[in-house]
């Protein structure tokens, strides 16, 4: 080939290679696969205008066939040119040569100390609970059914506008809350909306099951559904050329604003091996501006660093490979593994992740749990020895079997001192019915009920009648008051006969007959003293227990 063809070649070369860093935004850092890849590809593109052989594959063919079949290897590498040859094998052969020796294989001690676990004892960093509104019940898919119906109202927002399908669980105000931002529904809507950008996200309550669309402040310019310049992995790329990106995650300061935090990843174990968050660029999208953290600088309002896969991924390599590989191939001594999914739990200002753990030979019953701070990657375990979280799961889903109510996956709290998974049970439209609390030592102790507090009343009553609580322990820790009886009536409700006790105050409190057969010595005029519980209706007490002065 010519002089000028070889540099119009080259342009050209040029030109795609830099069309497809564009598009493709590898990222410049040895420790990423993607990197070597698009290097091999790059010099693919440089070496086809000077040719892979000294003059051309047609005469090496040739070449080959005229001469005699044990020099033909010699042939063959005598013409080819070495320096873009090796230019394209190079990075191949990193990439092979580094997975092999970062693998588990060779690795598994550096595997295994990639985390410290602390244990931690249940009674002391779960307090005992009247109501639950620091753990996120409702699951993603639930949140995004009534996410997408409060967005369905505003017309003017749907037409052009629609949720992401990832909803992010943050701590917002003390209060768990899954938020979503809105996405263009696609490149036209991009195109038409660009100069006014975004309006604003969706929080959803997963404890109330409610949600609200709120209109930020200035409008949301980059986005994973924008193009060209607004699309939010080529800002950052081009902002921070050598970090390798987790996956986006969308939340809100405690003033409501808009942020992107996305994580930043490195190996731990040789060149691609044990890969982990080495810290995070909070991005604001609506004014393009971002600042890096290493993992101990991240602000405390920051709530998803670590992905709750990866949490659990980095405690499986602790839980198999602490022995060595092969312990955890053949042996499995002591060999145990996190429950494949997970649940979230609000504990002072952070969102930790919840899981059980079980052996790796039998995973009929768990061993205990673990709980992961998803900003910091603190993890503590409780051996808190019980049913596994799908046998709880199926217990729940046991108790309204002829509803065909499907559970989520559940969460842990401290009920009386008892560890017990809370979840909700959703139709087959993915709406939340019901609550659910299973006992942890004894999954056959299973309540349902419609609301939170009417599920944690009954499964007090159950503990007490296993003989897990006394009556007395039934009322303890609850609010009390002296009451004057104003009335007291008998109502049928679903077939169960509950009583009304109206104080003179004003105060209803009610209770089944059945679980209480002394409400029908109460009279009208009684002075008692009541044990009780709020319910979501303000004035409405579920009544625990009673005495009468």
């Amino acid at each position: 080939m010519k002089i000028k063809g070889k540099i119009t070649g080259t342009l050209i070369a040029i030109l795609i290679i830099a069309a497809s860093y564009y598009f493709l935004l590898p990222p410049i850092n040895i420790h990423s696969s993607e990197f070597w890849s698009f290097l091999a590809f790059s010099a693919v593109l440089l070496a086809l205008p000077f040719g892979l052989t000294k003059n051309g594959f047609k005469h090496l063919g040739a070449k080959i066939n005229a001469t005699p079949a044990r020099n033909r290897s010699k042939v063959f590498f005598k013409e080819l040119r070495i320096v873009p040859v090796i230019a394209i094998l190079l990075p191949l052969v990193v990439i092979a040569l580094g997975e092999v020796f970062s693998s588990t294989f060779f690795n598994a001690k550096s595997y295994a100390s990639v985390i410290t676990v602390t244990n931690a004892v249940f009674e002391e960093d779960m307090p005992e609970c009247e109501t639950v509104t620091n753990i996120a019940l409702m699951d993603s898919n639930s949140a995004a059914i009534i996410g997408n119906r409060t967005l369905g109202s505003l017309s003017e927002v749907v037409s052009q506008y629609e949720i992401s399908g990832t909803y992010t669980q943050i701590n917002y105000q003390r209060t768990p809350k899954k938020v979503a931002n809105l996405e263009y529904a696609d490149f036209f809507k991009w195109y038409n909306n660009k100069s006014k950008g975004i309006p604003g996200y969706v929080m959803v309550d997963p404890v109330n099951n409610s949600a609200e669309y709120i209109k930020s402040e200035q409008s949301i310019k980059y986005a994973e559904s924008g193009y060209l310049g607004d699309y939010l992995t080529r800002k950052l790329r081009f902002s921070y050329p050598t970090k390798i990106f987790d996956t986006p995650k969308f939340e809100v300061d405690d003033n409501g604003a808009p942020k992107y935090i996305v994580p930043c990843m490195t190996a731990k174990v040789m060149l691609f091996g044990a890969m982990d968050v080495c810290g995070a660029i909070i991005f604001d999208p609506c004014t393009g501006e971002s600042q890096y953290y290493d993992v101990k600088d991240i602000p405390s309002w920051v709530d998803i660093v670590y992905d709750g896969y990866l949490a659990t991924e980095k405690y499986n390599w602790q839980g198999t490979l602490s022995g060595g590989y092969w312990n955890s191939v053949i042996g499995n001594v002591d060999c145990k593994v996190a429950t494949n999914d997970f649940g979230y739990i609000v504990i002072d200002d952070d969102v930790w992740y919840f899981t059980g753990v079980t052996s790796i030979t039998s995973d009929e019953s768990n061993i205990g749990f673990i709980l992961t701070n998803a900003r910091t990657a603190e993890y503590k375990y409780y051996p808190v020895v019980g049913a596994e979280e799908y046998s709880a799961m199926h217990a729940a889903e046991g108790e309204v079997q002829e509803k065909g109510y499907v559970a989520s996956f559940p969460s842990l709290i401290n009920v009386s001192g008892e560890a017990t998974y809370i979840m909700v049970l959703k139709d087959s439209g993915g709406l939340v019915k019901l609550y659910a609390l299973v006992n942890v030592e004894n999954y056959s102790i299973v309540t349902t009920g419609t609301t939170q507090t009417e599920a944690l009343t009954s499964y007090r009553k159950l503990l007490a009648e296993n003989g897990i609580l006394t009556d007395g322990e039934l009322s303890e820790g609850a609010p009390s008051a002296e009451i004057a009886v104003k009335d007291i009536r008998i109502v049928l409700l679903n077939n169960e006969s509950v009583a009304y006790i109206t104080a003179q105050t004003g105060e209803v409190y009610k209770k089944s007959i059945s679980a209480d057969e002394s409400l029908m010595l109460i009279s009208e005029g009684d002075i008692i003293t009541v044990y009780y519980s709020e319910t979501q209706i303000d004035g409405i007490r579920e009544l625990i227990s009673w005495e009468k002065k």
